[in-house]
């Protein structure tokens, strides 16, 4: 779903959705006031303020490896958003799809075991007792069910909080304060003039939380993109920004196909994309959260696009790293 325009601003269709919004707040609030399980081991949360992309999964996987570097072993626990099992059940991409665990939790098994469960605390516990000595809860902020030692919102720095109103007559979960009120740090993801911009906005209210900035670059894969003509298709929070980044490689995009939020690949769409890129010279590429939900007989047809997350001011988040029991 593409965010409404009417998200940016408090016009009217904002004003008259203000009450609705007001309810989503107080509902958030009630449910992040319960008291979550304390474990022995420290849990970092990666979450957001806002529904939608704002670019919690290379989050997860930067911190990943940023605990790895340190020797720790550490877990993922994820809720395992399209996914049909409960839990608590270790991804495994070997025998899971995503309609089983999630697109994320199979893209993030790459990089550390993950833990998909409904039940947070459930799936602390297993992680746990599995021998984490680390665990990073992937989009937390707003379930109780797990206490948290670090909690990182991410922001995307070009939306920033929008119109700062609650669905549906803004884009967030719950206020800005609220929020950020369980924060520790505040990560916003953008370009130079994107974060000029959100500093310029939002700094008052994020203060004295610590502003880490980044952003996210394509990964090197040995493939040109200059000249290179593709047709592209991305089922993210934000396609847009997966478009904007081929052509700044400088791919020349012969369609840019934005599909919902993890939505289903469909032989027919695949195989119409495919056929298409054929008759037209083409390549079809996709998100690396895409890919791990393509059928089987598709993958070897369809390029991949890895984006990882480089962070310009990573001090304060190696502090906060420092202060845990790891």
């Amino acid at each position: 779903m593409r965010a409404p325009k009417f998200w940016d601003s408090r016009g009217a269709i904002a004003q008259t959705l203000r009450p609705l919004g007001a309810i989503t707040a107080m509902i958030t609030a009630a449910r992040v006031a319960r008291g979550g399980l304390r474990l022995d081991i420290p849990v970092i949360c990666v979450g957001n303020i806002n529904a939608g992309g704002t670019g919690k999964t290379p989050t997860v996987i930067a911190l990943i490896e940023r605990l790895a570097a340190r020797g720790v072993k550490v877990m993922v626990v994820s809720r395992g958003y399209g996914g049909q099992l409960a839990g608590p059940v270790r991804a495994d991409p070997a025998r899971h799809r995503a309609a089983d665990v999630g697109d994320e939790p199979l893209l993030l098994a790459a990089f550390a075991p993950v833990i998909v469960a409904k039940d947070r605390a459930a799936g602390g516990k297993l992680a746990q007792d599995s021998g984490a000595q680390v665990i990073v809860l992937d989009d937390g902020l707003q379930n109780p069910r797990l206490a948290k030692d670090l909690s990182i919102v991410v922001v995307d720095a070009k939306a920033g909080f929008g119109n700062g109103l609650c669905l549906p007559a803004g884009p967030l979960r719950e206020p800005v304060a609220a929020g950020l009120a369980r924060a520790d740090l505040v990560l916003s993801i953008g370009d130079a003039p994107a974060q000029a911009d959100f500093a310029a906005r939002w700094s008052s209210q994020i203060a004295p939380r610590p502003h880490i900035t980044g952003a996210l670059e394509p990964l090197a894969m040995g493939v040109d993109w200059q000249g290179a003509k593709v047709i592209a298709f991305a089922g993210i929070g934000q396609p847009d920004k997966f478009f904007t980044t081929l052509r700044g490689l400088g791919a020349i995009l012969l369609r840019a196909e934005a599909l919902g939020d993890h939505a289903p690949l469909p032989e027919p769409l695949l195989t119409r994309l495919l056929a298409e890129a054929r008759a037209a010279g083409a390549d079809v590429v996709t998100t690396e959260k895409d890919a791990v939900r393509l059928p089987q007989r598709f993958r070897a047809e369809v390029l991949t696009l890895p984006v990882r997350l480089r962070l310009n001011n990573a001090d304060a988040l190696d502090a906060a790293l420092g202060q845990l029991s790891l």
